[in-house]
Order: C-alpha cells, then sequence, then structure tokens
C-alpha cells in the first residue's frame, strides 16, 4: 500500500470512526446528564449553551486509541506519544468529570492542573532521553528533513525546563482556544495536516509514524465537527482540549520539531498571549486591552457572528502552518 493512499484510509478512519462512536455515545451522555456549566462571567449569550453534553473529547479519543492499535508497530517513540495523548487527557477528563459532578465550572483548581501537566511532561522528556539520547540542541527543521540534523543552539540542561513550559504551555492554550463551537477542532485540523508533511519530509519509519498518527487526529478533529459544529450538539470539553495539546506536543517531542511547533500552534498561542496580556494590563494598570479574553471573545463582543470568528481562526491557522512549512523546508 502507497503511503499517500495509507494516509487518506487513516484519515478516512479518524473522521468515521469519531462520527460512528459519537453516534452511541452523545445519547449515553444526555442520558447521564453530562452537561457543560458555563461560566457566569462570559459572554452572556453563551449561558443558552448551559447543559450541552461535554467530555466529547472522548469520542476521538477512543477512535484514535483503534488506530493506534491498528497501525502500532510497538517502537517507543509510538508509546510516548499515547502517553502524551492519554496523560493531558486524563488531566482534562478529571477537571471535566469534577465540574460534572458538581454542577459547577470550577473543576480542578489550577495548581493541581499544573502539577499533574508538569508530572506528565517531566516522564515525556525523561523517557525521550533515555531511548534516544536526544540531546539537548535545538535543530534547524530543514536539516532534519534532509537527515543531516544541524543544531542552531544547545541549551544543555536548561532544556528540560524549558521543554516542560512550553509542553504545558501549549497543552493550555489549545484548551484556551476551546471557547467556540468548532474552534478547538477546526483550528487543530491544519496544525495536525502540518504534522503529517513533516513526517513524510523526515522519512523512514517514525517520519511515516508521525504522518500517519497525524492524518488520523485531523480525521478525528474532522470527525468531530460532525457534532461539534455551531450549534454544537456536544463540547469536547477539557477531556478532549488537552488531548489534543498533549498530541501536538507529543508529535513534537518524537520529531524534534519544538521550533514549528510555534508556528503550527500560533493560533494557540496567540489566544494564550492575550489571556496574559489582559491580566497584566488589569493588574497593573486596572484597565483591559480586550473587551474580554482569550482573544476570540474579543471578536464576539465586537459584534462578529461566533461562526465568522471560527472561520476566520481556522484559516488563520491553515495560513500560518503553510507560511511555517515555507520557512521550516527552505
Amino acid at each position: 500500500m502507497s503511503t499517500g493512499i495509507l494516509l487518506l484510509l487513516c484519515f478516512a478512519a479518524g473522521t468515521s470512526l469519531t462520527v460512528l462512536i459519537g453516534h452511541f455515545l452523545l445519547p449515553l451522555l444526555i442520558r447521564l446528564k453530562v452537561g457543560q456549566s458555563i461560566r457566569a462571567e462570559g459572554p452572556q449569550k453563551h449561558l443558552s449553551k448551559s447543559g450541552t453534553p461535554t467530555m466529547g473529547g472522548l469520542i476521538f479519543i477512543a477512535a484514535m486509541l483503534i488506530i493506534f492499535v491498528w497501525r502500532c508497530r510497538g517502537e517507543a517513540y509510538q508509546w510516548m506519544w499515547l502517553f502524551s495523548f492519554l496523560a493531558f487527557g486524563l488531566i482534562g477528563f478529571l477537571d471535566d468529570f469534577i465540574k460534572v459532578v458538581r454542577l459547577h465550572n470550577k473543576g480542578l483548581s489550577g495548581k493541581q492542573k499544573l502539577v499533574g501537566q508538569f508530572a506528565a511532561a517531566v516522564l515525556l522528556l525523561v523517557a525521550n532521553q533515555l531511548c534516544y539520547a536526544r540531546g539537548t540542541a535545538i535543530y534547524l527543521p530543514s536539516s532534519l528533513f534532509q537527515g543531516a540534523p544541524v543544531a542552531l543552539f544547545d541549551l544543555g540542561w536548561f532544556y528540560y525546563p524549558l521543554m516542560a513550559v512550553f509542553m504545558v504551555g501549549m497543552v493550555n492554550a489549545v484548551n484556551l482556544t476551546d471557547g467556540l463551537d468548532g474552534l478547538a477542532a477546526g483550528v487543530t485540523i491544519p496544525a495536525s495536516i502540518g504534522f503529517m508533511i513533516c513526517g513524510l519530509l523526515l522519512g523512514g519509519a517514525m517520519g511515516k509514524d508521525v504522518a500517519v498518527l497525524a492524518a488520523a487526529l485531523a480525521g478525528c478533529c474532522l470527525g468531530f465537527l460532525f457534532y461539534n459544529h455551531y450549534p454544537a450538539k456536544l463540547f469536547m470539553g477539557d477531556t478532549g482540549s488537552m488531548a489534543l495539546g498533549g498530541a501536538l506536543a507529543g508529535f513534537t517531542l518524537i520529531s524534534r520539531l519544538e521550533l514549528l511547533f510555534i508556528g503550527f500552534g500560533l493560533v494557540y498561542l496567540i489566544e494564550a498571549c492575550s489571556v496574559m496580556l489582559q491580566v497584566a494590563s488589569f493588574q497593573l494598570t486596572g484597565k483591559r486591552i480586550f473587551l474580554m479574553s482569550p482573544l476570540h471573545h474579543h471578536f464576539e463582543l465586537k459584534g462578529w457572528r461566533e461562526t465568522k470568528v471560527t472561520a476566520v481562526f481556522c484559516l488563520a491557522s491553515a495560513c500560518f502552518v503553510f507560511i511555517t512549512l515555507l520557512l521550516g523546508v527552505l
């Protein structure tokens, strides 16, 4: 089977499995009354979404597990990616579960989430070093595609805390992006396709495995949009958004494409930075930069329809991925 056909098959499998599993799981979530609690301080029109079934990330997590079992060859880096995907997803699940039980939008405390996320990141970094003696250098992406890694700079032991912060930051940035119907899944499709292309450029068994998993993840996100497009019948919850962040962080770690992930995840980073700037501005000056953060809420309050915000952000994600690929291959 050619690589192109395999990738199309994985993408189609991710889409169809997610839709199929959702067909059975959505009624169960409704029956169990696993509804989303909406933040009172958020946009007022979002209050009408209260009670919409959440924890929908379980749908594409299950779909990815099926595809992983199908394609797994027992390589260490495959298990590392799966751990990243599931570990961060589990933290999100615990957060969602507590919210559902308490019937409130407060789940795990920020400290509890950070402790769990940093623990997962440290385990991944240790495993990556033990399995591959990865070293502490940041590589020029184009040199990796050519099979002759060129280190831009070596961070020494500072690489480990920096990467831990980077991974946890990106997972939480994906989580912050999950604020509108279809937004997180829609933005993640181009990012996943970017990693799929990088996998093909890397070549070898590892590159092909990254491409396969990334194609499947893009398909799962597309399948999830069947339930999550506006008006959403189902939310992915922190279960899904943190799992997506973990999946993308896992791709970055095993492929050594940290610099490209900044470009692929630029929409996530902008969303996270909007929150940090808003908080810093209010604490220092008592004034807000945006009408509301994360940034997608600012545009909502400016009068943009929710569907327009989602479409523009998804298009921006696709453009950032395209530009990053062009710069990274040169």
